[in-house]
């Protein structure tokens, strides 16, 4: 009987760990995307390298919302040529095609893999939750630059182009948002 307690208690602690250790990996995987680059994650910079070089490179935007959100959201330049180590400001526009107040979070990669790690935004839209009234449409900023240390490595050196995509969430309004849309007249749902 006490040999069954100890396997029983033994197969508790495997199984709590494994739980343990599940919900670790997602943060683990998010930062360790975040500082590689990996899968196309893109860093967050505070403000540009001072050194700019006279090699360019394409970035091309690509814009999409998950199925049934209620959005049209695109790019508002198809490309553009930059210099590496230069800042460049993009934009975006959304509209709220729905009758309803949506609150959308826009998730984002760059291609190929390679530039992940060297795509920097200083400022972008997709930082904060934006919530659009119906009928609304803004014009949202992107802040960004290709750091010049991709030209030291080994695969990053032969990146000519990097295409930018995103893509926008539905996400459910907080009180606070359908308090302020239900003052205004605005349908939450």
């Amino acid at each position: 009987m006490q040999k069954s307690n100890r396997t029983a208690a033994y197969l508790v602690g495997i199984v709590a760990l494994m739980v343990s250790l599940s919900f670790a990996a997602v943060p683990f995987y998010s930062w360790f995307c975040r500082t590689t680059g990996f899968a196309g994650t893109t860093g967050v910079a505070e403000k540009a390298p001072d050194t700019i070089l006279d090699q360019t490179v394409i970035v091309r935007f690509d814009a999409s919302t998950e199925k049934g959100m209620p959005w049209k959201f695109q790019p508002m330049q198809r490309e553009m040529v930059v210099r590496i180590g230069e800042n460049a400001l993009a934009f975006y526009e959304a509209t709220n095609t729905s009758k309803r107040v949506v609150a959308g979070t826009a998730s984002y990669n760059v291609t190929p893999d390679a530039a992940g790690g060297y795509f920097d935004k200083i400022a972008c839209f997709c930082f904060t939750e934006q919530v659009l009234k119906p009928g609304e449409r803004v014009e949202m900023p992107v802040s960004f630059f290709v750091d010049p240390e991709m030209l030291k490595d080994p695969e990053g050196q032969y990146v000519k182009e990097i295409t930018l995509s995103y893509t926008f969430f539905e996400q459910p309004l907080t009180e606070e948002q359908a308090a302020l849309a239900a003052s205004e007249g605005k349908t939450v749902n």
